[in-house]
């Protein structure tokens, strides 16, 4: 009578109530047992045969009470009422309604009761209703089967149309699913180490959460007020003393028996229909936990593969179909609705490939965590084990570390013997015909965007790209596919050089596609474009934000004409990560300005000069152009250099970490070492033009009898000379035209790197405290330039663009003389200007748009000054704030700001 309190479409008083009732209730193993058999036996029948659900009832009822006439007439309304009469006088589903208030219910029971997830995973012969559910031969033999294991029978279940129909129901029933499964790692591995099974028998003891099975125990304990609520209430010292003289030691329970059907049918969660993204978190989980079962994990692949071949040929049909439409289109106006409706939906084929793609590689691609380990993340009702952040593919770590052919793992290289088994050869020429009409025709980005899961598809089987090309090779299948087949390499790379501009489009309006699959393009150099490489950068670079909670403000004193020395005083007793997540707050001394990100940007531009700074002795320009710097070879004529060139790794690190710009720029080669790409002669330009023009001869010419030299080299260090050999023995050999390139590699990586090593590594140590090295790798020493330094040139119709007025208009006189006089100033005065107001005289990478304050981004303003016109316009750099007085002709702004630029750029006060 109480569980058919449950299917009331209108449930009496707090549905809550009558689960915490049924909860209490199950504290005793007997009447758990006949509880969960009970709610398993509706669930099977009433997803199906509501009538078969009014027959349990009636045997359950007469089980227990032994007759039913004797029965008060007044309360005979809901035991003699059918389930099809109660729920369909309220025009409820009644299939819908009763999948959805047993799983409602079992989930409830499970969330907070430790012992009856177990009872899933246990063999039992009483599971009422089931023995008669279905009386057609060929069935019993199944139903028997079934009623051995509850799990197996909720498993049974994924085939149900009332679940494939129904998202809720379906991620419902997957909740329940991986929540009961979560013990099957544990049991495996006991059963397997014959081990003594204390953690499970303890589970099944009602009274003490069991102390050894930690798959149950974080469950109950990091569960919310709500949960811990009914934990009280299902603990209460009545039912607590009666359940400990009714419950016997349990044996230690073995892993189930699952049929190979029901291992199958999971995978039917990700391609039955729409999948969303709750179920497909639930359903990547189960799957975890089934796959530490003997064998398992082999027939769910089979059958992924199965699935994604299928799915893959019938996405060629509608490719074709597409191709035709397209070409016959004129614009994208023309590709609308009906036309795409095949690629759209969450239920489309391409989703469901992408689906049973991404599940083959969380399986292979990720190590099985044990449920000891995930259940400290354990969360309210789940607890997944699957973090929803993690479910898309990325890139390998090795890849990501600029591991090209790092040895793969065993498991890495069955899922490359996966990929490479799909024949899918025809789908990615097909899939590469529509884009390149796409690109053809105006219009037609948001076609590219429908076909998105198709895209990230080849990403996925594509993720291995540029690892361990021997076994590449000896893991190819024997059978090619066909004569034109392509390796995986030459198709990643074939494909993403054809739709460079699709693909750059995509992440453009998606930056978060790069956290998935899309990682993959920022290892092919020439096709990701440098604002989605920065995106992805910054992206990855402050994906864990929580460091910053647990570091303070970095406060700094500085003087403005000492500021290197005092800010190195100030920063050498900090560690890497106080610096990287600590918040700058730098005040100059004898200055008023009160630091609110102004200030900050002022001590970066002021640091970046010093550093330079001659007397230092770190760095010398270029002999090429004069503005571009490399560390110094003779530098240890300062006897702090070595420490002083890691404190200024650090500065520039933490520069890019917090996306300030600074006027720091560097010689090529020397961008190179940052980004760890080995240096050549075409970089000795920048150091000694003279010398490099010698070097290009010798190569271009035949020097037999032309050119005395030895593989060695000497170097002057004040006045005092010095032979190094480029090689062992090295002046003693004789340069000649056979050896004269490998002459040139070495005295370019003397000159470049080992003269300088010293200098380049404690430069690096500082700055990969701050940035990873895997991370800046990303981009070439152009962008790592832009990077750093910002846009060298200013925009002035993008400024223009971007700038908000207060008090005036764009039409008022002010402002078109302003613009006017912006117009005539040189470079270096429109950059003045710009430090003027902003604190720096470069524009962030984005452009104006992007210009940042102290509450983010800030673009530039001018406010009307309603003070005398005789005062000089002023800035609150804060706020990326230019005040200007009412001037009365053009002749007068303009001079009146030349002077404020020239003669205030330096120092703060208060305006």
């Amino acid at each position: 009578t109480l569980v058919r309190l449950l299917f009331l479409p209108q449930p009496l008083g707090n549905k809550n109530l009558l689960h915490k009732l049924l909860l209490n209730l199950c504290e005793n193993s007997k009447t758990r047992g006949e509880l969960i058999s009970m709610l398993l036996s509706v669930l099977f029948d009433g997803s199906g045969d509501v009538t078969a659900v009014d027959k349990s009832f009636a045997q359950m009822s007469l089980k227990g009470k032994g007759t039913l006439k004797g029965t008060p007439r007044r309360q005979s309304s809901l035991p003699n009422s059918s389930l099809a009469q109660i729920t369909q006088a309220a025009g409820e589903n009644v299939p819908n309604l009763i999948a959805q208030r047993c799983l409602e219910a079992l989930t409830y029971i499970v969330t907070y009761n430790e012992a009856s997830v177990t009872y899933f995973l246990m063999e039992h012969d009483n599971n009422i209703g089931l023995k008669r559910s279905n009386s057609r031969k060929g069935k019993e033999k199944q139903a028997k089967a079934l009623s051995k294991y509850p799990v197996v029978i909720l498993l049974s279940l994924l085939d149900r149309q009332v679940f494939i129909k129904n998202t809720a129901l379906m991620d419902q029933l997957m909740h329940l699913l991986s929540f009961v499964l979560r013990p099957l790692s544990t049991l495996t591995k006991t059963d397997s180490n014959n081990a003594d099974g204390d953690s499970v028998q303890a589970s099944e003891t009602n009274n003490d959460p069991p102390q050894n099975n930690n798959n149950v125990t974080s469950e109950t304990n990091n569960n919310t007020t709500s949960g811990a609520s009914a934990n009280e209430d299902s603990r209460n010292p009545a039912t607590a003393s009666s359940s400990t003289s009714l419950e016997p030691a349990q044996p230690v329970p073995k892993p189930p028996v699952i049929p190979d059907y029901c291992l199958r049918l999971v995978v039917n969660v990700l391609t039955a229909g729409e999948c969303t993204s709750n179920t497909f978190k639930y359903t990547l989980t189960v799957i975890q936990h089934l796959s530490t079962l003997n064998g398992a994990r082999d027939v769910i692949t089979s059958e992924l593969v199965d699935r994604a071949q299928s799915l893959g040929n019938d996405i060629l049909d509608d490719l074709d179909e597409l191709a035709q439409i397209l070409q016959k289109a004129d614009t994208g106006v023309d590709v609308q609705g009906v036309t795409l409706a095949k690629f759209s939906p969450s239920s489309s084929q391409q989703a469901k490939l992408l689906r049973v793609l991404k599940t083959i590689d969380y399986m292979y691609s990720r190590k099985q965590q044990s449920t000891t380990t995930t259940s400290t993340n354990a969360q309210v009702s789940l607890a997944p084990t699957v973090d929803p952040d993690e479910v898309d593919v990325v890139a390998p770590r090795t890849l990501l570390d600029g591991g090209r052919g790092s040895k793969l793992t065993e498991d890495e290289e069955k899922v490359m013997r996966i990929y490479d088994s799909l024949k899918f050869t025809e789908l990615w020429k097909k899939l590469g015909k529509c884009l390149t009409t796409i690109h053809e025709k105006p219009d037609m980005i948001h076609v590219a965007t429908v076909l998105l899961p198709l895209i990230e598809s080849l990403m996925v089987v594509c993720k291995y790209v540029g690892m361990a090309p021997s076994t590449a090779q000896k893991i190819t299948s024997p059978e090619p596919q066909s004569s034109s087949s392509e390796s995986m390499e030459e198709l990643f790379f074939t494909f993403t050089e054809d739709h460079r501009k699709i693909l750059n489009t995509m992440v453009r309006n998606n930056p978060s596609l790069m956290s998935g699959s899309f990682s993959l393009l920022v290892h092919n150099p020439k096709i990701l474009e440098f604002d989605n490489k920065r995106n992805y950068f910054n992206q990855q670079l402050h994906k864990r934000t929580n460091g910053r909670d647990h570091y303070g403000t970095l406060q700094l004193n500085v003087r403005r004409q000492y500021v290197f020395e005092d800010s190195y005083q100030n920063l050498q007793r900090r560690t890497g990560d106080e610096i990287k997540y600590g918040k700058l707050s730098v005040r100059f001394y004898e200055e008023e300005g009160v630091d609110a990100g102004g200030v900050t940007r002022e001590w970066f531009q002021v640091l970046a000069r010093q550093m330079f700074d001659e007397n230092y002795a770190l760095f010398k320009t270029s002999a090429a152009d004069r503005l571009t710097y490399q560390p110094n070879r003779a530098s240890d004529a300062n006897p702090e250099h070595l420490s002083f060139f890691k404190f200024v790794g650090r500065v520039i690190g933490k520069a890019i970490y917090d996306g300030r710009l600074l006027d720091a720029y560097f010689t090529r080669s020397f961008y190179k070492h940052i980004l760890g790409k080995p240096v050549d002669y075409r970089d000795v330009e920048a150091i000694d033009l003279e010398y490099y023009n010698s070097l290009v001869w010798m190569l271009n010419n035949d020097i037999t009898n032309v050119v005395d030299l030895t593989f060695s080299v000497v170097t002057n260090d004040f006045g005092q000379e010095k032979i190094i050999d480029l090689k062992p023995n090295g002046s003693n050999i004789t340069v000649t035209d056979e050896n004269k390139r490998e002459y040139v590699m070495l005295v370019t990586e003397q000159r470049l790197t080992l003269a300088i090593k010293d200098q380049i590594e404690h430069f690096l140590a500082g700055f990969h405290e701050i940035i990873p090295a895997h991370l800046i790798s990303i981009f070439n020493e152009q962008e790592l330039e832009l990077l750093i330094s910002g846009m060298p040139d200013i925009d002035i119709d993008d400024w223009k663009n971007n700038t908000e007025y207060q008090n005036y208009t764009s039409s008022s006189p002010q402002i078109q003389w302003f613009w006017r006089a912006v117009r005539s100033f040189s470079q270096e005065e429109r950059a003045k200007l710009l430090q003027f107001v902003t604190g720096t005289s470069k524009v962030p990478l984005e452009g104006f748009s992007a210009l940042q304050g102290v509450h983010g981004v800030q673009k530039f303003q001018i406010h009307k000054d309603f003070s005398s016109p005789d005062r000089l316009p002023s800035a609150h750099t804060c706020f990326n704030q230019l005040d200007i007085p009412e001037y009365e002709d053009y002749e007068q702004l303009r001079s009146q700001l030349l002077l404020a630029i020239s003669e205030g750029t330096t120092g703060f006060g208060f305006q």
